[in-house]
């Protein structure tokens, strides 16, 4: 069987995630390489390990996560559609069995905010995973005085933690946010559709999602 392992280990895939940042640098993104890819698939796996999911469901998700973000090598736009596919076809090159590659492409495909929704157990995780990694880490840009609202929001973000209670079946994202740098209303100005996005993705779980900032639950 084709593991997390195997796929980050792959060169055609180390070259598309290293594609990947180039491009976005060139835009002026936050980070989209191995630190994003890997809080994504470590938090996608555990999100459904912890909610009691096979062994094998976990490592689709984790590897759903580590790929996610590829179509960005394309282009910024569609890129959940075209890494879904670059994906897929990976995955066949490597010998995964066609049911478990249609279920990753299934999940990047739908992981994107403007197009996608929850529509598999593995798409969820993703979806929390993805959408819960805001950080100061993420931003690329040094000159603070030349931040957009992506940068400046992201940056404010110290701390962003996923918690995942099996017990009382919720998922908590649980942010601390410098409000020196951004006040939180910035934070559901350009994150309302992924907030909204997340609540759905917990709700397919059959979990319930909560946003806290500053130990203040909003949602």
């Amino acid at each position: 069987m084709i593991t997390l392992q195997d796929v980050i280990q792959n060169e055609e895939v180390e070259a598309l995630i290293q594609g990947t940042q180039k491009q976005l640098d060139g835009l002026g993104y936050t980070e989209h390489s191995h630190r994003h890819i890997s809080i994504v698939s470590k938090r996608a796996g555990e999100i459904l390990e912890i909610l009691g999911y096979p062994e094998r469901t976990v490592e689709l998700a984790k590897i759903a996560g580590y790929l996610h973000d590829i179509g960005n090598c394309i282009n910024r736009t569609d890129h959940a559609h075209s890494g879904a596919i670059l994906a897929y076809q990976i995955l066949k090159d490597m010998g995964m069995p066609v049911e478990e590659r249609t279920e990753i492409m299934i999940a990047i495909g739908n992981h994107d905010e403007q197009t996608g929704t929850a529509v598999s157990d593995i798409s969820a995780a993703l979806i929390l995973a993805d959408k819960s990694d805001v950080h100061r880490n993420r931003v690329s840009n040094t000159n603070l005085s030349t931040f957009n609202i992506h940068d400046r929001v992201n940056y404010a973000v110290s701390n962003a933690e996923l918690q995942i209670d099996k017990e009382e079946r919720k998922v908590v994202l649980n942010l601390t946010i410098d409000t020196n740098i951004c006040p939180v209303l910035d934070y559901f100005e350009i994150f309302m559709d992924r907030t909204m996005m997340s609540k759905y993705a917990a709700k397919y779980l059959k979990i319930w999602f909560e946003l806290v900032i500053n130990d203040t639950k909003l949602l």
